[in-house]
């Protein structure tokens, strides 16, 4: 999964580069200066030498500038690098998305995926500036501090090498026992984004109810669930910072302890003395960012993971190898088809189906709450594809055509279709991004949408906030079935889209249709017997199965679901779900 990450610096390959050179160079300059340090101290003050001074001198602000300069080119090109990974991660995770199927969809929720796009990136982003910057630099400074102390004295330099290897081990300790709490905190804020997102896209259902209360309570919950796992795993990880500190002052402690003594005895100069003391500095500074660079890297772990899972994921409907470009026409079977939204699930969600619909017909689907209506229609469309046994459009399997002319001649308005911010007319132009205003009107008109666009001050250009919460449910549904007239479908299907719709608009609705599209095969699925009592014939499912499929007529004298749930709309006012008498 990191390989597949790291295909996304692309165009940022140069800065990611660039950046650990400016940041090797930076810590030479600074191996540089101790160095020369000792030098002024051992050669220009003690022996009284000005010109050494002088001359040494401007070498360290040399030394210094060019290591400030490195310092701040490595900074930009980090960030360049990082800031740069993190914009090709988001926009390859968005458009491998864009090619999910709704099986796809259903894996990962949609909490889950803001999380990955926006927390999971962020630590991504930030760990790979600090391995480009602090994990090329803390290593280099260390290694050549180390190298440089030894060429001075050996003695002292054993110091430093025996608190890097402690230290190096008991940050391994720590690092391990944190990385598990990361591991589980950031799944953590895919409920807390879940919590939010129900919360704002349904508030006016919590005002409504007075649930503001249960809502905080329940959001408290998912961020106190954060809080537990962090403070976890920074207990473990602050332990670093104080194990540094007491190492870094014994350290300078123990090298005064046993400098004083060497220099008395004539085994080390002062300068020596003050340059060992800045590299000891230098060791175990860089051992911290060291420790820094790690914790950083157990907590982006579980990220990686996470956005590898979205890259990663293919979508499980594929264009075939040779598509068909063309839907003859509006023809529809099902040949022995069975479904199941989970692959090892034990009771398949449609069983059997066989079905013929000719083209134009005007087919109406009536069953109960989970009878598989919604499922039985999303095969035409490919927005799943069946398990076993053939979906045909226009006598074509549509696993065989191209999925862009398939969807664009299989209409679909769904139970729960949504408006996206923007004007009227664009919303209707997802339907067709060339049609004129007045073919934009004319569907609205088979919709009955447009008596009351007409009556908004800014007719088709007023804006639609995100979602349509600024239009009624039935004014919603009926811009959304004119959207898909847009199409030009040769099959329209209306997944329970006129709920919201008086029955006297939907009676409308359907005399358009009848009368203007009547060459477009239409399926109505409703809860209504008046809504599809007139459709050419009628399908009644029954837990994953046909039970019936007739003419009006034929389904009362014939079925007896049918005619219970005729009798009871009729007489007692009923819907689907109610039986006859109850």
């Amino acid at each position: 999964m990191l390989r597949r990450i790291l295909q996304e610096v692309k165009e940022y390959k140069a800065a990611s580069i660039a950046t650990p050179v400016y940041m090797i160079l930076e810590v030479a300059m600074e191996m540089v200066i101790p160095y020369l340090m000792a030098s002024i101290i051992d050669e220009g003050v003690n022996a009284g030498n000005m010109a050494h001074i002088y001359k040494v001198g401007s070498v360290m602000i040399a030394a210094a500038l060019l290591g400030l300069l490195a310092g701040m080119l490595g900074g930009r090109y980090g960030a360049k690098a990082s800031t740069g990974l993190a914009k090709n991660l988001r926009e390859a995770m968005f458009n491998n998305i864009q090619t999910y199927s709704f099986a796809n969809i259903d894996k990962f929720s949609t909490a889950g995926l803001v999380t990955r796009l926006t927390t999971d990136v962020t630590n991504v982003q930030m760990a790979y500036q600090m391995t480009l910057r602090m994990f090329m630099r803390a290593p280099a400074s260390l290694l050549c501090a180390m190298a440089i102390a030894f060429t001075i004295n050996a003695r002292l330099a054993s110091v430093y090498l025996a608190a890097v290897l402690i230290l190096g081990v008991i940050l391994f300790f720590i690092i391990r026992h944190a990385t598990k709490y990361f591991m589980m905190a950031f799944p953590k804020y895919d409920e807390l984004n879940a919590s939010v997102q129900e919360n704002v896209s349904a508030i006016r259902v919590v005002k409504a109810y007075v649930r503001e209360g249960e809502e905080t309570d329940k959001f408290k919950k998912a961020s106190q669930n954060i809080y537990n796992i962090f403070v976890k795993a920074e207990c473990n990880v602050i332990v670093n910072a104080p194990l540094m500190q007491l190492t870094v002052y014994s350290c300078i402690l123990l090298i005064s302890w046993i400098g004083a003594k060497m220099i008395v005895s004539s085994e080390l100069t002062t300068g020596e003395m003050m340059s060992l003391l800045a590299y000891c500095m230098n060791i175990l500074m860089s051992l911290m960012m060291l420790s820094m660079v790690f914790v950083m890297i157990s907590m982006s772990t579980a990220s990686v993971r996470r956005i590898g899972e979205v890259l990663c994921e293919e979508s499980t409907i594929q264009n075939p190898e040779h598509p068909v470009t063309e839907v003859k026409d509006g023809n529809v079977e099902f040949r022995n088809v069975s479904f199941s939204y989970k692959k090892d699930s034990d009771e398949p969600v449609l069983k059997e189906i066989n079905l013929k619909v000719r083209s134009g017909e005007t087919v109406g689907i009536i069953g109960g709450t989970g009878s598989a209506k919604s499922s039985l229609v999303s095969l035409i469309s490919r927005l799943y594809d069946a398990e076993s046994g053939e979906v045909l459009v226009g006598g074509v399997n549509v696993k065989d055509y191209d999925l862009e002319v398939l969807r664009n001649q299989v209409a679909v308005v769904l139970q729960n279709n949504v408006l996206f911010s923007g004007t009227i007319l664009e919303n209707l132009r997802w339907g067709d991004e060339n049609a004129t205003d007045e073919e934009c009107a004319a569907a609205c008109r088979l919709a009955c949408a447009d008596e009351f666009i007409r009556k908004f001050p800014e007719g088709y250009n007023t804006y639609i906030e995100q979602g349509g919460s600024n239009v009624s449910g039935g004014q919603k549904q009926r811009l959304c079935i004119a959207r898909a007239l847009l199409k030009k479908p040769k099959v329209l299907i209306l997944d329970d889209s006129t709920s919201a719709v008086d029955t006297a608009t939907d009676a409308r609705i359907r005399r358009a249709f009848r009368e203007e599209i009547p060459d477009t095969t239409k399926f109505i699925i409703a809860q209504r017997i008046s809504s599809v009592q007139d459709a050419d014939r009628i399908i009644v499912m029954e837990e994953g199965k046909v039970h019936g499929f007739g003419t009006h007529e034929e389904l009362l004298e014939n079925n007896e679901i049918y005619r219970e749930v005729y009798e009871s709309q009729t007489q007692g006012g009923g819907d689907f779900d109610e039986k006859a008498g109850e």
